[in-house]
């Protein structure tokens, strides 16, 4: 029969996030890095919905395999914010742009909202 082993706790500090990761990290355009790490989410869960392998999808897309590969494992920077609209357009889906007032007095936040993928 196994003794419980003890276990020792050690103190940590945790921070809690604004909800916005690049912004925790304080790197330049975080608004932009969020948004375009939400339209990745989008353009995957699109490929996966659809059930097709990246080879499918590549050319539909228009991108190479390794372009595809790197943009799916979080490596966007070199993609262009209306590059990756213009990938979800490709997919069938519609893109509306709200330009609005802030909602707060630090205001000036570029967000994505998304409806109900079907």
């Amino acid at each position: 029969m196994d003794e419980a082993r003890p276990t020792t706790v050690s103190a940590t500090a945790v921070e809690t996030g604004n909800g916005n990761v690049f912004a925790d990290f304080v790197l330049a355009d975080a608004d932009a890095h969020i948004v375009k790490a939400e339209l990745v989410t989008r353009i995957d869960a699109i490929v996966r919905q659809r059930g097709i392998t990246q080879a499918e999808a590549t050319p539909l897309l228009g991108l190479s395999q390794s372009e595809l590969f790197r943009l799916l494992r979080g490596d966007f920077r070199a993609f262009l914010l209306e590059r990756l609209l213009r990938l979800l357009t490709t997919l069938g889906h519609d893109i509306d742009t709200v330009i609005r007032q802030p909602r707060s007095a630090s205001g000036r936040k570029l967000r994505i909202a998304a409806s109900q993928m079907v």
